[in-house]
């Protein structure tokens, strides 16, 4: 007799969890959606139509458009990394030949704890596609790098 009322709770709640998870996972969903980012000029351009739903005509022009403007700021994302790249490097040079052996080894180990962080938030994620990713942000304008570029910096304070 008293197996049934606690079952009957136990399933109560099970069910009250289940609907729960979906109606969050729900108003998460509605709630994002308009903050999505589009990383690739694809998903970018699909969007884009989708908001605007051109016609055809306007659909030529506006590819062309897209075309130029997708190829100048792919070149100035690829040109912004190496100047970046370039500046973080420096900035190491000189900072290394102010700091003692100490200093430079307590940022060293600062940066691998920076690292061991970054890592585990990546592990924890689930659909994490970070090689590509940074492949991708690395080198966006679909150029290589030139062999004599100089690597990024091991440490940054």
């Amino acid at each position: 007799m008293k197996a049934r009322p606690i079952i009957i709770i136990l399933v109560t709640l099970l069910i009250g969890f289940i609907l729960g998870m979906l109606t969050s996972a729900q108003i998460r969903y509605h709630k994002l959606k308009p903050v999505r980012v589009f990383f690739s000029e694809e998903r970018f351009r699909e969007g884009f139509f989708k908001t605007i739903q051109p016609d055809d005509q306007q659909k030529a022009k506006i590819d062309l458009v897209l075309d130029k403007y997708a190829k100048i700021n792919s070149e100035l994302q690829g040109n912004f990394r190496l100047e970046l790249d370039d500046a973080m490097n420096s900035f190491q040079k000189e900072l290394d030949a102010i700091l003692s052996k100490e200093q430079l080894e307590r940022l060293k180990e600062m940066d691998e704890r920076r690292q061991e962080m970054i890592k585990q938030y990546r592990k924890n994620r689930v659909n994490d596609t970070i090689d590509d990713n940074y492949k991708r942000r690395h080198n966006s304008s679909g150029r290589t790098l030139p062999d004599n570029h100089p690597p990024a910096p091991t440490h940054i304070p």
